[in-house]
């Protein structure tokens, strides 16, 4: 973990790869987490209903699950900086009325919570031969 999922509206699809490369960004910057641990992805729906159904209207949802053990501070810090970086990303949506930008961080609860990750070792073993 970190997980970020990301649901974008369908006219939003094209802003997908510079969203999720600007928010894993901000997630390898974090202290919280180790490289080989995110994952950063973005979902676009085949069909939405947005608000009045104004073909403008848009939205992009953020969910992060994060494991246990980090504390209201670092959530809140990292959640400010992951909205800070979504909001540049879209900031000539968040100009008009048509724009709906949401994040939610989630925390696993670590008893139903199982894991496998290879990716692990192999960073790990890169990092020592630098």
């Amino acid at each position: 973990m970190p997980h970020l999922v990301i649901d974008l509206s369908p006219n939003l699809a094209a802003d997908g790869q510079r969203l999720a490369a600007a928010l894993h960004a901000v997630l390898l910057k974090s202290p919280m987490f180790e490289p080989g641990a995110i994952r950063v992805r973005t979902h676009v729906p085949q069909a939405t209903a947005i608000a009045d159904l104004h073909s403008e209207n848009a939205y992009a949802d953020l969910r992060l699950r994060i494991g246990p053990g980090r504390s209201i501070e670092e959530r809140r810090a990292l959640g400010q900086s992951l909205m800070a970086a979504a909001e540049g990303v879209f900031a000539e949506h968040l100009k008009g009325g048509h724009f709906a930008l949401s994040l939610t961080i989630e925390e696993t609860d670590a008893r139903f919570s199982w894991k496998r990750n290879t990716i692990h070792d192999r960073l790990r073993r890169h990092r020592g031969r630098e």
